[in-house]
């Protein structure tokens, strides 16, 4: 099932049948959430110009991803890009894409959500095995730091073909916060009651989502940087895209 390999420079998993690339994330525990100092620094932006609309919007609905709290990550796999359209063709041949310019993009899921995710041999990650991949180690406002992400960076690390190793974080992870993807996760604004595990919480209603950022581009200036923070969190509503996760081989 599993084709152990390197790819970029950095180890990671071939699942055989579909194609599909992981990486190990290693267990951990972290602070998840959006950070005093992260609102400081997204503030630090607008006082400096770098805001193009305004913030305020994203800074009234900063407590969906507070209060802060740690929690403890096992290791697991999750792939190294967000599904391609050929990839999730493996699983759904009868699958077509509007959104996507090719076959080796990513691909944006809406009917065929439902079915993908019965297909799938994979599960969706967590939305706190995301935010830790996402993170990678980090406590800024993306794995690069508290610079505002320009536009440039932000399509360089999306675009298929310039998944380089300097497009990963240092969990060897590209376009974290690029795609919207779909996590386990119900959607309940807020973490108050969240249990100190990666586990995802359940119940009924819309999934959380994570990125999309590059879903929106060309950027309209409305400051869709925000999107590609490793904190931000949103209720799905729309297309979004299937980054899986998986156990570590045995």
């Amino acid at each position: 099932m599993w084709i152990e390999e390197t790819v970029a420079g950095q180890p990671a998993w071939r699942h055989e049948a579909s194609g599909v690339v992981f990486r190990k994330v290693p267990g951990g525990t972290f602070r998840m959430g959006l950070s005093d100092e992260e609102l400081d620094a997204v503030r630090a932006i607008e006082r400096a110009g770098g805001v193009e609309d305004t913030v305020d919007s994203f800074l009234e609905g900063a407590t969906d991803a507070q209060p802060v709290r740690e929690v403890h990550v096992e290791p697991f796999l999750i792939a190294r890009h967000p599904l391609t359209v050929a990839q999730v063709q493996h699983f759904l041949p009868d699958y077509d894409d509007d959104y996507a310019e090719n076959s080796s993009t990513t691909a944006r899921l809406e009917d065929a959500l439902d079915d993908l995710l019965a297909a799938l041999p994979f599960r969706l990650p967590s939305e706190a095995e995301w935010e830790y991949a996402a993170r990678a180690g980090t406590t800024t406002l993306t794995f690069r730091g508290d610079d505002k992400p320009s536009e440039d960076d932000l399509l360089d690390n999306f675009a298929s073909e310039a998944r380089t190793a300097e497009a990963e974080n240092a969990f060897g992870l590209a376009a974290m916060g690029s795609a919207n993807e779909i996590c386990a996760d119900v959607w309940i604004p807020g973490f108050a009651g969240a249990p100190s595990t990666a586990e995802p919480r359940t119940g009924d209603g819309p999934r959380a989502v994570r990125g999309g950022a590059a879903d929106l581009s060309p950027w309209q200036g409305c400051d869709e940087w925000l999107l590609l923070l490793s904190a931000t969190r949103y209720e799905h509503y729309q297309f979004t895209s299937v980054r899986p996760a998986a156990p570590l081989p045995t």
